[in-house]
């Protein structure tokens, strides 16, 4: 594994990078007046994912990273709900919700096993 000199060298921004792409394709197609309701919110989510995951790595102390990555997963949350309420209403069909899901859960996963690792190298120092 090579060495993370930027967040760009993290997989799980690359990942969550993804999720955005998917985020903004799936929504085109909703209903126009969702545009600056549903469409907004869960673009503003998926957005914050890595922007998060960004800002947290160019901070100075691993609290605060870890702070950071926390909002990330809080975003996520947001969008997994938000998601969950898109296909409620039909405008997110099953295929895409559960591979939009999927990707969230992997995120997750990944965000979480980040935030482990930084707190025990904190706590090694």
């Amino acid at each position: 594994m090579g060495q993370i000199r930027t967040f760009r060298d993290l997989a799980v921004w690359r990942k969550s990078m993804a999720l955005v792409t998917g985020v903004y394709r799936r929504t085109q197609s909703f209903p126009q007046v969702e545009m600056y309701g549903l469409v907004s919110q869960m673009r503003r989510a998926t957005v914050s994912i890595p922007s998060n995951i960004a800002e947290g790595f160019g901070r100075h102390s691993t609290s605060e990273y870890v702070r950071y990555l926390q909002i990330s997963i809080s975003s996520l949350f947001e969008l997994e709900t938000q998601l969950e309420i898109a296909q409620t209403l039909g405008y997110l069909g099953q295929e895409d919700y559960v591979g939009l899901e999927d990707e969230c859960r992997e995120i997750e996963r990944m965000l979480s096993a980040l935030i482990a690792s930084l707190r025990k190298h904190k706590d090694e120092k």
